[in-house]
């Protein structure tokens, strides 16, 4: 017979948390999507790598940042072509636009959103956020309630409410068709340029969220977490 102990375990060890179906189709989409965004918005950056504020811009002496070029193997195409890497990067763009749509009417139709990932008060105590750090630099991922821990719902929510659709409105500010309509988002966000500043830092900030995600993917037990993304059980 197994001893006491070892059932005990065996029943409170951790398990992956369970996705739904949709999750996990959004995450998959949203995954290549932002993948083919990412590298053809390289190959674009390439073109003019210099950032500015306001409604214009364009000497290199006004910009307030001069990006680096970025090598063949991280753009896509693997060459330089401003025009077939805004084809690219226009072709994921709908399927990433529409996903995020989809995964928000998900999240609030089976309450995934308010149940798992909205914070609630309590996790804000100042001593509740020192102890949700410790446990981070131990390696210690499980929540001591719900589904997810505080530091990953807060950025979960910043990914999903902030950073994934400010790409969006960020990418059509600066998109010159639709200018006409968009007008007061455009000087909301401070002029063309500033809304291309933004769209440039709300990438990387979503590629260091990637980096960051894979990392404690491999640190919280890879197998068992892709499992869960791609099958949705635990087992």
């Amino acid at each position: 017979m197994t001893p006491q102990p070892e059932r005990e375990a065996a029943v409170t060890a951790p398990f992956p948390p369970r996705h739904r179906a949709s999750t996990r189709i959004w995450h998959w989409v949203n995954f290549a999507c932002i993948v083919i965004l990412f590298m053809s918005g390289l190959n674009i950056s390439n073109a003019h790598p210099w950032l500015y504020w306001g409604d214009a811009g364009f000497l290199p002496e006004d910009a307030w940042f001069a990006v680096m070029r970025f090598p063949g193997w991280a753009t896509i195409p693997d060459y330089y072509s401003l025009a077939a890497a805004r084809d690219w990067h226009l072709t994921a763009a709908l399927p990433y636009a529409v996903g995020l749509l989809f995964i928000w009417i998900s999240m609030l139709a089976n309450r995934h959103f308010c149940r798992d990932i909205a914070t609630r008060g309590r996790e804000w105590d100042r001593n509740a956020i020192k102890q949700d750090v410790r446990n981070h630099l131990r390696f210690e991922f499980d929540p001591a309630d719900g589904k997810y821990n505080f530091f990953q719902k807060l950025s979960y929510g910043l990914v999903y409410g902030v950073m994934l659709p400010l790409m969006i409105f960020t990418g059509m500010a600066i998109s010159p068709g639709w200018e006409p309509a968009l007008g007061w988002m455009i000087e909301l966000m401070g002029g063309r340029q500033s809304a291309r500043s933004l769209h440039f830092i709300t990438a990387w900030a979503i590629f260091v969220f990637f980096v960051l995600h894979v990392a404690l993917v491999f640190v919280s037990g890879p197998i068992g977490q892709m499992r869960s993304m791609i099958l949705g059980n635990r087992k």
